[in-house]
């Protein structure tokens, strides 16, 4: 699972200290999940969401694999 966060922070017009001030995260961790040095859990993908206005679905990006890992979650 990869998440689309560095695109949808930048059409927000958003920097990341200001996307870390909306929610309770540290600037450093904002990078991290932007570069892919760090998974999110749920709980940070809906946080990221709701502090971008978007549905957490619009944050992650399926992978062929993970097609059925979606099906079964739902």
């Amino acid at each position: 699972m990869e998440i689309r966060l560095r695109e949808l922070r930048e059409r927000k017009f958003l920097t990341q200290d200001e996307l870390a001030e909306r929610t309770g995260m540290t600037r450093a961790n904002i990078s991290r999940l932007e570069n892919g040095l760090q998974r999110p859990r749920i709980s940070t993908v809906r946080k990221l969401a709701t502090a971008l206005g978007v549905e957490p679905d619009d944050l992650i990006v399926w992978e062929v694999g993970d097609h059925e890992a979606k099906k079964a979650a739902a």
